[in-house]
């Protein structure tokens, strides 16, 4: 497949690196231009390459970059090709610098997303650390195989996106549509809590978008203290799921 991804941060240069290295056609850009990219996100194939290009002659966008820079991407989502697969990853944390007040109460991230850009788009891949999505893939039927959500307005595009989510390493469960997806937002069950597919779909029907908020804030709180008050203890990605599981399950 045909893949452009934008953005390489933690999670977007995993996903170059691990579809690249399943064999699809990845192109990536950033907003600092091509020369920018590291050379070791491109050792499984992945091209360097412009934004313009990264949208052209591909099956498959994935948009891994903050939320508050996603109304600025729609002039270039515009010349998308209508049959391309756009994915997003991002999240919203509050008080990020810059951040505007893009969310209304209530309304999905990927909803808004879909609303800025003018186009359908698939939730995926956001609700997982950095850190479990680069080192803990495993092979399709293996156990503990960590599970994601994927949710969606086209069941098409859906199947397109889980299929990737495969070429990851993780198991990919149908979230239903991009109304359902605050089930896979932060403060959620299902979110960064490293679940199986027995697992994941009894954590999805367990949301509560009344305490998810609070609840995300909470560990938002908990990690930036634990990084603040105790320089001696590392807060890595299994510290984050533990702090996940113990608040948001």
């Amino acid at each position: 497949m045909k893949i452009g991804i934008l953005g390489t941060g933690n999670i977007g240069k995993t996903l170059v690196q691990k579809l690249s290295a399943a064999g699809h056609d990845v192109k990536v850009a950033n907003s600092r231009g091509p020369e920018t990219i590291d050379a070791d996100i491109l050792s499984s194939g992945a091209k360097a390459v412009t934004a313009a290009d990264a949208i052209v002659d591909i099956d498959a966008l994935i948009l891994s970059i903050p939320l508050d820079r996603i109304p600025g991407l729609a002039p270039l989502i515009a010349d998308v090709s209508p049959d391309t697969v756009i994915i997003d990853t991002s999240n919203y944390y509050p008080g990020r610098d810059g951040e505007i007040a893009p969310i209304v109460e209530g309304q999905p991230e990927s909803e808004w997303v879909s609303a800025q850009l003018g186009r359908k788009v698939v939730k995926a891949w956001n609700a997982i650390s950095a850190g479990s999505l680069a080192t803990k893939g495993k092979p399709a039927g293996e156990p503990g195989r960590i599970a994601i959500p994927v949710a969606a307005d086209s069941d098409s595009d859906r199947a397109v996106a889980m299929a990737l989510v495969g070429d990851t390493g993780l198991d990919a469960v149908d979230a239903g549509s991009l109304a359902e997806s605050w089930r896979q937002q932060g403060g959620s069950p299902s979110y960064c809590t490293d679940l199986t597919r027995d697992e994941l779909p009894a954590a999805l029907a367990a949301a509560d978008a009344s305490r998810s908020g609070a609840r995300r804030d909470l560990a938002i709180a908990v990690v930036m203290e634990k990084l603040i008050g105790d320089q001696s203890t590392t807060v890595d990605s299994e510290h984050f799921v533990r702090v996940a599981r113990a608040i948001f399950m």
